[in-house]
């Protein structure tokens, strides 16, 4: 529907602060610009487990979300057992990726998200950052099956390093993502924010009013989304700068509620738009 408004929210560090906090301003305009028909999809890295319990803090119902960096998108139904169910997964074959990982990062820790949401891991990653279904298992036992994500943690890397080696290695089959440490997260080729919510565009039939809000590398392809659409792509006062750089305005950080800021606005950018 023209009229309609897409918004596609990120997660960490966008609606909620580091320690998982979500202000009751930010929540409040959330709810708000649903109240007036506009569709509102949470578009995040976590995985739908780890995502599902931020949108029902939110009030999000009967709706849908692109979790997993674009590689998942979820229907989001309270009534379900565990309040979601696949409503899209795209997989690769992770096993020529993994081994030159391996080969350049033999002390990094590697895991595989899988097609059920669940993780597979062979050291130990920061607690809950795989959620609550992971399983440790044997590096050999990584490379083998489809999946829908790796992650790769390399503590002994910071990000510009760790962003030089992926330049060197050339990780042309895939696309990545790399967090504000030394963290890579890794799809299937193609895949990203904005495909997800291209795919949710197109299901609920909605036109070219798009405005997305994140503060994370694996938002800038979002940013581009959104801007191809001739839409709004906010990054959030704390972002790194090539962040902003992408984006079409910056807004306040997330401790200062810019999420509610730029929703707030909402009806000035229909006016402008």
């Amino acid at each position: 529907m023209e009229d309609k408004w897409l918004i596609g929210l990120d997660i960490d560090g966008t609606l909620v602060h580091d320690d998982g906090f979500l202000s009751e301003a930010v929540a409040e305009q959330v709810q708000r610009v649903r109240s007036l028909g506009h569709e509102v999809f949470i578009a995040t890295g976590r995985a739908a487990g780890n995502a599902y319990p931020v949108i029902k803090d939110l009030g999000i119902d009967n709706s849908h979300a692109v979790c997993s960096n674009g590689a998942v998108t979820i229907k989001v139904d309270h009534s379900l057992p565990i309040g979601y169910e696949p409503h899209s997964v795209k997989t690769f074959d992770p096993s020529e990726v993994l081994q030159q990982l391996i080969n350049f990062l033999p002390d990094a820790h590697f895991a595989v998200e899988d097609v059920d949401g669940s993780y597979r891991f062979h050291k130990p990653f920061p607690a809950y950052s795989l959620g609550d279904r992971n399983f440790e298992t044997p590096l050999e036992e990584l490379l083998h099956h489809p999946v829908s994500r790796v992650v790769v943690l390399s503590p002994q890397h910071d990000v510009a390093q760790f962003m030089q080696l992926m330049e060197s290695i050339g990780l042309h089959s895939v696309s990545y993502a790399i967090g504000y440490t030394a963290w890579l997260d890794i799809a299937p080729k193609g895949i990203d924010k904005g495909h997800g919510l291209e795919l949710l565009r197109n299901h609920y039939g909605l036109g070219k009013k798009v405005l997305v809000i994140g503060d994370g590398r694996n938002d800038i392809e979002m940013f581009h989304w959104a801007k191809s659409h001739g839409g709004y792509a906010f990054a959030m006062g704390q972002a790194p700068d090539e962040v902003k750089l992408a984006a079409t305005a910056v807004t306040a950080a997330v401790s200062e509620d810019g999420v509610a800021q730029v929703l707030a606005s909402l009806e000035g950018l229909e006016f402008l738009s």
